[in-house]
């Protein structure tokens, strides 16, 4: 099995031409990828025409504010069972979301313990990064997958940690006390434990790596602050679907009813071709329009005027201020 660059001690790279990567600095940087194609233009019909949002009912809000009063221990059932709905104020929004899933490539030099390998450095020409084939990951699926580049291996003399002792000098064996006169399987004997570098093997094969790491790239965007729902309780809502649409490269929202939300579509499909076509190459992109139903509902208890509300397409409630409360002491 091979072991990843990361876990050993910085290695420099061999004193060896490797022919293909004359042009390559081989130092980890990420490579520029292919150029990218024009998007595809949407295809008509492929957005809604109807983006209404359902009102909520005096029943639904009635029951949401039954649900959030019952999982309180110290709040009264009172206001939510005697109190008298007096206006609802509908305070709805959207939620726009991106999605760029992007392919990056990078090689660096890696090294692992010689086990008897041929070194396939010569003489034929090692493949350019980005012609090596890779297994992607479903779409918008953060993967990542190391592969040793073919006509890269170089046989290192000596391994650099132990200087070819194949042991680790740094360390006394503590199972025989470094004396090495018991039966001591750690070291067979030996006062030392293997080089962790090597394995005991003194030689080390080192070849470049190639890193593919698919990432998906996730923005949204909710509007302006909501008047009655705070920004964290905001984010975290649990919009309806209304529309989703995915393509290798997408265009801006058509046709919707708020400009904020249109521009910031445009905005921001245009930021993440433009930002992340530098470093990697883009796979597919997504935009996934969401209502998120807003609804403050006031009431009148013990002849006050009070609020709550209810978010959500599963109609959680917010109130930061309810009228009867009590002190409750866990023991």
């Amino acid at each position: 099995m091979m072991n990843s660059a990361a876990m050993y001690p910085p290695l420099f790279a061999p004193a060896a031409n490797i022919p293909g990567y004359g042009d390559y600095n081989v130092s980890g940087g990420y490579l520029p990828p292919p150029m990218p194609t024009e998007p595809i233009a949407p295809q008509p019909g492929s957005i809604p025409s109807d983006w209404s949002i359902p009102a909520l009912t005096e029943d639904e809000a009635r029951h949401a504010f039954k649900d959030f009063v019952s999982s309180h221990c110290c709040y009264s059932s009172s206001p939510a069972d005697d109190g008298v709905i007096t206006a609802m104020e509908p305070h709805n929004t959207y939620r726009y979301r991106l999605e760029t899933f992007t392919e990056a490539r990078s090689t660096d030099w890696a090294h692992k313990p010689y086990e008897g390998e041929v070194a396939d450095h010569n003489p034929q020409q090692a493949p350019q990064p980005w012609t090596v084939h890779a297994t992607p990951p479903n779409l918008f699926t953060d993967h990542t997958q190391e592969i040793r580049l073919p006509f890269t291996s170089i046989v290192k003399k000596s391994c650099s940690v132990c200087n070819g002792s194949g042991k680790n000098t740094d360390g006394d064996c503590t199972n025989c006390s470094a004396r090495g006169k018991v039966k001591c399987s750690d070291c067979k004997g030996e006062g030392m434990k293997d080089c962790k570098t090597c394995k005991g093997t003194r030689r080390l094969l080192a070849y470049i790596q190639l890193k593919v790491e698919w990432k998906n790239h996730v923005e949204d965007y909710t509007g302006d602050q909501n008047p009655v729902l705070k920004s964290d309780k905001l984010r975290s809502a649990n919009g309806k679907e209304l529309y989703k649409n995915n393509q290798f490269l997408l265009y801006p929202l058509i046709g919707f009813p708020n400009p904020a939300m249109a521009q910031a579509s445009e905005r921001l499909i245009k930021d993440h071709q433009s930002k992340f076509s530098q470093t990697s190459r883009i796979l597919q992109q997504r935009q996934t329009v969401e209502l998120i139903p807003i609804t403050k509902v006031v009431y009148a208890w013990k002849g006050k005027s009070h609020f709550y509300v209810v978010y959500g397409n599963n109609n959680k409630v917010s109130d930061d201020d309810y009228p009867a409360t009590c002190c409750c002491t866990i023991l």
